[in-house]
């Protein structure tokens, strides 16, 4: 890494301290199969959730929300707002970015934020395919701004998870918060 990227990446950490700007994530998991176990009682896991909770904390920062929501407009529009209502300035939304006809994360998502962060889908498909090969191109990941807050949305394999938010979302998180919050 160049010595310019490093600096602002000191920087943005000094002034979003002595601005006392939090930064904090939501973890939402888009999955109808899961949301429909918790609502009928049944046991259902959510690796990929804690995985990403989990790397989240261990590098230091607060997870404000959490959530299970079904792969529906109205459903991930409404998860949005509370985690934005919770305070959270980051959220990632996991799963629903295939190309099947149930995944639509990236549609709804696209059609809130004010600006796409074009670079993050890019990146996060070239690593992909370091790991996967071709089937990266399958990856409809994106990130955004809606507001003051990040959005990204990421496949739900707990391996593109962990690629997501170690390899391009922690390095960089202070510093894009600190540029949107300016």
């Amino acid at each position: 890494m160049t010595e310019i990227p490093k600096r602002h990446r000191v920087e943005s950490r000094k002034l979003l301290r002595s601005r006392g700007i939090p930064i904090r994530f939501a973890i939402i998991t888009v999955s109808t199969s899961r949301h429909r176990a918790i609502r009928e009682g049944e046991p259902t896991q959510d690796r990929s959730g804690d995985i990403a909770e989990h790397t989240v904390r261990s590098s230091g920062f607060d997870v404000g929300y959490r959530a299970i929501i079904p792969d529906d407009r109205q459903a991930i529009v409404d998860a949005l707002r509370e985690a934005q209502s919770a305070a959270c300035n980051i959220i990632i939304f996991i799963g629903g970015t295939g190309i099947s006809r149930d995944d639509i994360t990236p549609d709804v998502l696209e059609g809130l934020v004010d600006r796409k962060i074009e670079g993050f889908g890019e990146l996060f498909r070239v690593l992909s395919y370091q790991e996967v090969g071709s089937a990266a191109m399958l990856t409809r990941a994106m990130a955004g701004i809606c507001g003051k807050t990040l959005i990204f949305a990421v496949p739900g394999s707990p391996n593109a998870v962990r690629l997501a938010l170690e390899k391009l979302i922690i390095p960089e998180v202070e510093h894009m918060i600190y540029l949107i919050s300016r």
